[in-house]
């Protein structure tokens, strides 16, 4: 399709994906304004901003260092670009983790109620893995029963969130070598609120002046999300909701059904989503559907929450984070149910347009516009059916003249959590690491990350994999980038024709694809664990393993706390959109050389996924040789130009 839109862009630039080219056609016809349009708007975006050289710390400001030199070098306060930078950057990780870790909060709170038989809607779906969690934390498990056992965990885990240990319990998970390596810099993660609450006092004015030493504290704060908060809501969201095994489904707008009343459900909390889920079977509700002329009730997801429904329950998934917009568009949403993250206030505006409702949910995140119904998971199951109701309600209000579902569902498969992973090799990660010492896969990667519609919605993140896994390189999945392997048809047994030889035979026999969906972003942390049973089976640290991570499609706080932990957790990661960092050559230097000497890894900047993938199978080689392990000789990788640096 190459519709031009009202900014004179072509829609294939946006995206590569037919079924938002059709809606942002339908959008440009009814005169709706999407994402694309608000950043067509913005440009050009403030230079001082995209480098990190802006401050607003304090009253003084805001304050702008001229990265030219002719002009301003420090702020009012005497803060220098390098402390600007680092500032600003550790604020972003901050909010991030603080994002995910009170994602996680969330998640414990009603865990520590299902355990004390307060909220009747929820139960302790799978006690083996709340048995082996108790374990790894240090709660004592014999001669008790599973609800005595929770409400300990739940004790234990809440310690976490405050500022009493010396380091998190969860990382008793991580490698000995590891552990020692942050102890040597100071960066082991002592409190989820403790680490971010620091960060933020010390970027206050007249506190920590040391770019590196804010970096450094920086990485701990980083490592509390993903040793902590993030690892907090997948564990405990397994026990509630059960942990995930591999199960097909479908996937993009064409999940959308035009006899049905569609449900969609938006952001990254399970615990409201899963009371829609049982609410939406309820026969009397069914009923009232079918009085109104629909054959049923559909549920469909978006972004996180769409992630953790398929994980677990085989919804169909609508679309990833600029679908939000577009789902709207299609005119047969009935409702958008969000809770929080990611969800832009603009889907209020963009339903004003067709008869679909918005309903939020959580009292911390409220959109003007919408209508709120706030929830408690004492009442989980009784709030679900009124929300389904009210969806129900709405249906006769549709316009069929104005639906518009542009393409058929793509199927693909999810469901990979650590257990399930493990599960299919037999209970141990020993024939992956068989695998890897063979050859026959050459390393792993993680892509992972959101949407930013500054580059053509999920090509990055599609080209990137493809490279990736026609060179016998495993790729595991979360988030948004999901979605988009999915939409592409990676993500099916079959898909394993894509692959190398080496990649395509293991595949074959263990019947999974090559790509492999591990769930939503919080459950990045699951890629932590199996990179801590890899690094443990071969008897090396997670620095020396032939891993790395990419997020070529990133926009969020979140995301930069993501790769802050994977990066101190010794995995080198590659940024496909730049960081605003590049107003301070010292910490560029630091981020992605310096690094390497502190942690074992580093970031890189590589926005063309053609070479970020060239760059990442030789990061991967290198480890290979290093470990030796049989390798390819670098030479046989295609000879495309690099920049000696490894910041592009």
């Amino acid at each position: 399709m190459s519709v031009t839109d009202g900014n004179g862009r072509r829609t294939r630039r946006l995206t590569i994906n037919e079924d938002a080219q059709a809606m942002l056609e339908e959008a440009r016809r009814e005169g709706i304004e999407t994402a694309w349009d608000r950043l067509a708007a913005q440009e050009p975006q403030c230079g001082y901003c995209v480098l990190g050289v802006s401050c607003r710390n304090c009253a003084m400001g805001p304050c702008r260092i001229d990265p030219f030199g002719e002009g301003p070098q420090k702020g009012v306060c005497g803060a220098d670009a390098d402390v600007i930078v680092a500032r600003n950057l550790g604020r972003m990780i901050a909010g991030g983790a603080s994002a995910h870790s009170d994602h996680g909060r969330d998640i414990l709170e009603v865990f520590a109620a299902a355990a004390l038989g307060e909220a009747p809607a929820y139960r302790l779906a799978d006690d083996t893995k709340l048995r082996k969690l108790a374990e790894d934390i240090g709660v004592e498990v014999d001669g008790r029963g599973i609800e005595e056992i929770a409400v300990s965990v739940a004790d234990a885990l809440f310690e976490d969130y405050g500022s009493r240990r010396d380091r998190l319990a969860l990382t008793a998970r991580v490698p000995a070598p590891r552990r020692e390596r942050w102890d040597q810099v100071s960066i082991s993660p002592r409190g989820i609120d403790r680490e971010n609450v620091e960060m933020m006092h010390r970027t206050h004015m007249g506190v920590d002046n040391d770019h590196v030493n804010i970096l450094l504290h920086a990485l701990r704060t980083s490592l509390s999300d993903g040793w902590g908060g993030s690892m907090v809501a997948t564990e405990l969201s397994d026990v509630l909701f059960g942990t995930p095994k591999p199960v097909v489904s479908e996937v993009n707008l064409g999940v959308l059904r035009h006899d049905q009343v569609n449900i969609a459900l938006h952001g990254h909390n399970p615990v409201l989503s899963d009371t829609i889920v049982q609410a939406a079977s309820d026969p009397e509700l069914l009923d009232l559907a079918r009085s109104y002329g629909a054959t049923g009730i559909n549920l469909v997801g978006l972004c996180c929450t769409g992630n953790e429904l398929l994980m677990r329950r085989g919804v169909p998934m609508a679309g990833n984070h600029l679908m939000q917009e577009l789902a709207l568009i299609t005119g047969a949403l009935e409702a958008m149910v969000v809770d929080y993250q990611c969800i832009m206030p603009s889907v209020t505006d963009v339903a004003k347009c067709y008869h679909t409702k918005v309903i939020s949910t959580a009292d911390k995140a409220k959109f003007p516009g919408a209508t709120h119904i706030s929830f408690d998971p004492r009442r989980g199951l009784e709030i679900g059916k009124q929300i389904v109701r009210l969806a129900v309600e709405t249906y006769p209000d549709r316009n069929p003249e104005r639906v518009r579902i542009p393409v058929e569902p793509v199927r693909w498969m999810g469901g990979f959590s650590v257990e399930a992973i493990l599960g299919a090799l037999g209970g141990t990660p020993t024939p992956l690491v068989e695998a890897i010492k063979s050859g026959a896969i050459r390393g792993a990667v993680g892509v992972v990350g959101c949407n930013n519609p500054k580059i053509p919605q999920d090509f990055a993140h599609v080209e990137l994999t493809r490279r990736l896994i026609e060179h016998d390189v495993l790729v595991v999945v979360t988030g948004c980038a999901a979605v988009a392997n999915g939409k592409a048809g990676q993500m099916l047994p079959e898909s394993a024709a894509m692959a190398g030889p080496g990649l395509r035979s293991v595949c074959e026999a263990l019947g999974i694809p090559p790509v492999l969906h591990m769930g939503s972003c919080v459950d990045n942390s699951r890629i932590l664990v199996l990179a801590a049973a890899l690094a443990d089976a071969l008897g090396v640290d997670i620095d020396q393993l032939p891993l790395a991570g990419a997020a070529p499609e990133w926009y969020s706080e979140k995301a930069v706390s993501i790769g802050a932990y994977v990066v101190a957790s010794g995995i080198t990661t590659v940024l496909g959109v730049q960081p605003p960092i590049f107003g301070s050559p010292h910490v560029v230097e630091l981020l992605t050389a310096g690094l390497e000497e502190v942690v074992g890894a580093r970031f890189a900047v590589e926005p063309d996924p053609v070479r970020a993938a060239i760059l990442i199978r030789r990061h991967i080689e290198a480890k290979r040789q290093a470990l030796g392990l049989a390798h390819l000789d670098p030479a046989a990788i295609e000879e495309v130009p690099l920049a000696t640096s490894p910041v592009r």
